[in-house]
Order: C-alpha cells, then sequence, then structure tokens
C-alpha cells in the first residue's frame, strides 16, 4: 500500500509557516489556536501571495526537497524553490538528445496527443451513458471525430502535422463536446484571461495540475522546459504542458463539469473585474481547493501497472515511466488513458 502525501495550499494572506522540528506551524493572528502538521506528510506547499514562510522552512523543504510554489492571488504561477536538482544527468541530456532527434520528438508528441484525444473521447462517452437521446447523439457523434483524429494522428509524418490534429480535436472538444458536459453554462473557451465562471474554475485546475506536473518532472530528474509537443519556448514549461495533456480531460475538465452538474458553483465563488477579468474568490478558492483535493484521493485504473492508483500519483507515474524511456530501459513511452 503506498501513502498519498498531501499538497498543504495556503490561500489566506496574512498566514505564516514556521519550522517546529519535524513539524510546520500554521499561524494567523486572527485564527487563534495551535495549528501543527507533521512534514513528513506532506509532499509540497503551494501558496498564494500575502502567505509568508520562514527561512528555517524553506531551507528544511529544500535539504528535503519538498517543493514550494508560490501564486498570485488568482492562481498564477509566480515561482517555485525545490532545493538541489534530482536525478542524474543522463537522462538530460537523453531528453535533449530526443528533443533535436525528429523521429524521436514525433514518436513522443503523438503519444502525448493520442492521450489527450482519447481521454477527450472517454469522457465524453461517459457522459453520453446518463444523457437524453439528443444529447446522448451528440456526444457520441464527437467521440467518433474524436477517433477520425486517432487515425490521422496514427499516420502524421511531422510535429507541426500533430499540431493540425490538435488543433481540429480541440476545437471540436471545446466548441462542441464540453458545452454537452454542463449544459447551459460553457460560453466557449476563455483564458488569459478568462471571462466567465466556468473558464475561471478550468483556469485555477490547470494552474494546480500544472503544480503537480512541474512537481513530478523535477522529482524524477527531467527538465519542464524542453517538450516534445510543445517544442522549446523561452519562459513555456513545455515538457509540463506536454505531460498535463493526459490528465486535463478527466483530471479537471470532469471535476468542474461535476461542480456545477451538482450545482455547488455560488455566485459568491468568483469576482467580475474592470478588465473584464473573472477571478475566484477566497470563499471560491476554498471550494474549489477542497473538492480538488478530494479528487486526488480518487483512484484510477492504470493498465501498465495492471492494478488502481490514486489520481495524485499520476503524474509522477507517468513521468518515470518517461524518464525510463529517454534512458533507454523501456522502447516506448506509454501515456496514460483513463479506462
Amino acid at each position: 500500500m503506498t501513502e498519498v502525501l498531501k499538497t498543504l495550499f495556503l490561500t489566506t494572506p496574512g498566514t505564516s509557516l514556521h519550522l517546529e522540528g519535524d513539524t510546520v506551524r500554521i499561524h494567523h493572528p486572527e485564527k487563534p489556536g495551535r495549528n501543527v502538521l507533521p512534514l513528513v506528510r506532506i509532499d509540497q506547499f503551494v501558496v498564494w501571495r500575502g502567505v509568508e514562510v520562514s527561512n528555517e522552512l524553506m531551507h528544511r523543504c529544500a535539504k528535503d526537497s519538498r517543493g514550494i510554489t508560490w501564486l498570485s492571488r488568482n492562481g498564477r504561477f509566480l515561482h517555485r524553490t525545490t532545493g538541489p536538482q534530482n536525478g542524474n544527468p543522463v537522462v538530460r541530456l537523453e531528453q535533449v538528445r530526443a528533443h533535436d532527434d525528429e523521429s524521436r520528438r514525433l514518436e513522443l508528441a503523438k503519444a502525448f496527443l493520442a492521450s489527450k484525444i482519447q481521454n477527450y473521447r472517454q469522457l465524453l462517452l461517459r457522459t453520453a451513458r446518463d444523457a437524453a437521446d439528443e444529447r446522448k447523439e451528440k456526444l457520441r457523434e464527437i467521440a467518433q471525430r474524436h477517433a477520425d483524429s486517432l487515425e490521422t494522428l496514427s499516420v502524421s509524418s511531422s510535429v507541426s502535422e500533430v499540431l493540425g490534429v490538435e488543433g481540429k480535436a480541440g476545437q471540436d472538444y471545446f466548441q462542441e463536446g464540453m458545452p454537452k458536459l454542463a449544459p447551459g453554462v460553457f460560453p466557449g473557451r476563455t483564458r488569459r484571461p478568462p471571462k466567465d465562471t466556468f473558464n475561471c474554475l478550468l483556469s485555477f485546475g490547470y494552474g494546480m495540475l500544472q503544480v503537480a506536473v512541474e512537481g513530478a518532472l523535477e522529482q524524477v530528474g527531467l527538465d519542464p522546459y524542453i517538450g516534445y509537443l510543445h517544442g522549446v519556448r523561452s519562459g513555456q514549461p513545455s515538457l509540463a504542458l506536454d505531460l498535463m495533456e493526459e490528465f486535463r480531460a478527466m483530471l479537471v475538465d470532469r471535476l468542474v463539469a461535476t461542480l456545477y452538474n451538482r450545482g455547488q458553483v455560488k455566485s459568491a465563488h468568483t469576482e467580475s473585474l474592470p478588465s473584464g477579468e473573472v477571478r475566484l474568490t477566497d470563499e471560491g478558492r476554498t471550494m474549489f481547493l477542497e473538492q480538488w483535493s478530494k479528487a486526488r484521493e480518487r483512484s484510477w485504473r492504470h493498465s501498465e501497472l495492471k492494478r488502481d492508483v490514486p489520481a495524485a500519483t499520476l503524474p509522477l507515474i507517468q513521468a518515470r515511466f518517461l524518464a525510463r524511456h529517454l534512458r533507454g530501459d523501456q522502447p516506448s513511452y506509454t501515456p496514460w488513458i483513463a479506462s
């Protein structure tokens, strides 16, 4: 049995974190009482602007390779501390060589995109099972288009062709599929900034997923900035974005649609800014992070391991498989597909 370590989210301004022996003490001047948690149960900290972390705690987390990620009030990544780099340099050399080798880059790009499209299909088909006639047929129709995209992907001969397949599959999913997942609440994908509550929750969820994936890649010694599907671009964590493709639909999109379908999203959870941006309120962040933490405990079938694993462990499992492939220990990389 594998224990799932917790990510500790701290969102309230004025909160401070302190090291006490092998524990972390959480203090807020308006919340009396002693709140202490053992460090051994915490995998990483995610803190929002306005939360202070003592030097002693940062040094201890660096020593233990326990990541601390800072986010802005609307959930955008600011910076991250991790301590000494893990892994040996061989895997990073092979990571770069695979990027520079056209055929190896193409193979990996196709693997990441295949899992993304297949998980689109899985989510649409699962939703169709409980849908009424017209909605059911539409969901199945879009899933079939994604099956056709997978066939096109299998014969794509360049990364640019792969990106063309991604664009078409994404258009089918966001313009026609996602509105059927939570009827009446998704007006179309907007980001940077999100213009409505649904997109606000999607963007926030993708941000939380990125934190988890980047941490997993760093833990196995891979460079989050050298990717295959997303290539290499200054300031872009391309490999993290590659690996995230496997999890977006089932871990984020499914959660957001479920929150809407269960009536758990309230008007008090978001606020509109003069710029048109919609962002989460403190109440909204608390609600989503509670649901995100619960969803990370849910088990999913892993075909390669032939057993169920918690969602929280999926990024690390796949990062390890990717590192093994790049080192030459596995002939190919098998992405995660929900079953």
